[in-house]
């Protein structure tokens, strides 16, 4: 299923690049890794799913889903998601049980759309659930990273989509500080690592970030036949990106 998301971003986006100042936990920590992040779009999931298999093979990854979503969208249950009634006080109870049994496994991965609803990358405060801030308390040997999402258009007919992830944070460092607190940090955090990304994608500059999967360039069909004829007239090197990497070479 990561090999088919893979194909899937391929297709309709121009790329999903990471800034190199990105800082994605050590595979090699002893307990379990709980990643948090905004929720702007419905491809997060895609997007989840894509760093979860390329960037963490060798855990076990989970994260929770809107139960009435879940039941339109099966497939994303196969690969690891567990419902939960977001309209409901029994959600909160539902989540916190199942994130208990995850976390108790030292190679496991908890993957959560802390807003709990979409919600615009520029919005602020961020809102996130509470029940994020609660999950210190059931693993302090869990590390916890920020992870921020963002969507935009480029030069290119597909859109760019960015991740970045923050300094992590241990359990037993969060668990320290009175839950109201704890969620006022842990939002603070996710702000400021949005703001950082939100600088770069404005910056429209590729070589600050680097390409985890890239897509397909140019607009395709009959046009970008003719271009390629049309280079091959002129002795050219065809290359179907609106800006071509020579093009772009000499505005730098």
């Amino acid at each position: 299923m990561v090999a088919w998301f893979e194909r899937y971003l391929h297709r309709h986006f121009d790329a999903l690049r990471l800034p190199h100042w990105s800082a994605q936990p050590a595979q090699d920590h002893p307990g379990p890794l709980v990643i948090y992040c905004n929720h702007p779009a419905w491809w997060d999931a895609a997007l989840i799913i894509v760093l979860a298999g390329r960037l963490y093979p060798e855990r076990e990854s989970r994260a929770p889903f809107d139960a009435s979503m879940l039941a339109r969208y099966q497939v994303f249950e196969r690969i690891g998601a567990f419902g939960v009634d977001l309209d409901s006080p029994r959600g909160a109870a539902q989540f916190l049980a199942a994130a208990r049994a995850i976390l108790t496994a030292s190679g496991s991965m908890l993957w959560i759309t802390a807003q709990g609803r979409f919600v615009d990358v520029r919005a602020r405060p961020l809102g996130l659930r509470p029940g994020v801030a609660r999950l210190a308390e059931m693993a302090p040997n869990a590390l916890f990273v920020p992870l921020a999402l963002e969507y935009a258009f480029w030069d290119e007919r597909g859109a760019e989509a960015f991740a970045a992830f923050g300094p992590a944070m241990t359990g037993a460092e969060l668990a320290a500080l009175p839950r109201p607190a704890r969620l006022a940090h842990m939002e603070a955090s996710l702000t400021a690592l949005l703001d950082r990304l939100s600088a770069d994608v404005i910056s429209r500059e590729p070589e600050r970030f680097q390409a985890l999967v890239s897509g397909r360039k140019g607009v395709g069909g009959i046009y970008d036949l003719w271009r390629r004829l049309a280079a091959k007239l002129a002795g050219r090197r065809f290359d179907p990106a609106h800006r071509a990497a020579d093009e772009h070479d000499r505005a730098a």
